[in-house]
């Protein structure tokens, strides 16, 4: 069993478990019996906080983790999201009014099958909504019952700073990793400052910092990840110096690339719960030993020394991506 950390007010497992994959985004979707098998597995090892959002499937993945849980209930930390909508030529886009935010949450709570979310997240935020009505709204569904604890993901330090004067921040939720660092100038230190916990997503680069994708040709046609320009061509190459780098380091330790990766996520702080996501029991039993793997002064050094955020190819997402992050 691994350890437990706060997040907020709200202690959970010390490591988390994203659900998005086994819905959509990377290709072929995942077998709906071995998922509910991981997230039984995730539930016994100590692993608390599962993580899912109304735009996953869209809609399926809720459905997914409310069958898995049906029976558990007491042993889950729920985490969703809001705020996320989809443009038809596949631009992101955010919402954030006071009447979206409610029947949002409406209907997740239908489909998980649940009578209220532990932690919900406003997943991006919207340009064209002040932050203190959105905020208002998630403060009336804490007060409803509906909610316990609030979120926010991909968001500035000024929002986050606008945010927790309506309500309390309990947790962030952005990209954070080895070769993602945004977060770490102006974000994770106003986190710290106001008390609010961190969970990073894409710990593990999505799936590139494990290795075990060599080329851009090893994705399905429809993975999202043949968009993002760090698996584009030019730049692919030069990530994949750092992931061999990595990789030696982890040999010297007895572990895989993937868990170097993770522990050094998990060294961040005791307020950083990741959330890697997996459909297969398998790799969640090898991201959860990364729980146990204590990096030394000298072990940090030398995973910067190769793996510097400056080194990495390509920007985080395309533009029409881009846009819905970091306001």
């Amino acid at each position: 069993m691994i350890g437990t950390r706060k997040l907020g007010g709200l202690t959970v497992g010390a490591q988390g478990l994203g659900l998005m994959g086994m819905s959509s985004a990377y290709g072929v979707r995942g077998n709906d019996e071995e998922s509910i098998a991981t997230i039984h597995r995730a539930l016994d090892l100590g692993v608390t906080l599962l993580d899912t959002s109304n735009v996953y499937g869209p809609e399926t993945n809720e459905r997914l983790l409310g069958r898995a849980i049906a029976d558990r209930r007491d042993r889950v930390v729920v985490a969703t999201k809001f705020g996320i909508v989809m443009g038809e030529d596949g631009s992101m886009g955010a919402r954030g009014d006071a009447a979206y935010v409610k029947q949002s949450c409406d209907e997740s709570l239908a489909r998980l099958g649940v009578d209220h979310i532990d932690l919900y997240y406003q997943h991006r935020v919207d340009p064209n909504t002040p932050i203190e009505e959105t905020w208002g709204a998630l403060s009336e569904l804490v007060e409803a019952g509906k909610v316990r604890y609030l979120g926010i993901s991909e968001a500035s330090a000024a929002t986050i700073r606008a945010a927790h004067a309506v309500h309390p921040v309990t947790a962030l939720q952005s990209e954070w990793s080895l070769w993602t660092r945004d977060i770490e100038a102006e974000v994770a230190p106003t986190c710290r400052e106001l008390g609010i916990g961190i969970v990073p997503f894409s710990p593990l680069g999505r799936g590139f910092l494990t290795g075990a994708i060599t080329s851009t040709a090893d994705l399905p046609a429809d993975d999202m990840r043949r968009n993002l320009p760090r698996f584009a061509d030019g730049n692919i190459d030069s990530n994949l110096v750092i992931v061999a780098a990595l990789r030696g380091l982890a040999a010297e330790k007895g572990v895989t690339a993937g868990q170097l990766a993770l522990a050094w996520v998990q060294s961040r702080g005791a307020d950083v719960v990741p959330i890697p996501g997996t459909k297969r029991r398998t790799y969640l039993e090898e991201n959860v030993a990364a729980v146990d793997i204590t990096l030394s002064a000298d072990d940090l050094a030398r995973i910067e020394a190769v793996a510097p955020a400056a080194a990495v190819a390509g920007a985080r997402y395309p533009e029409s991506m881009a846009r819905a992050t970091g306001k």
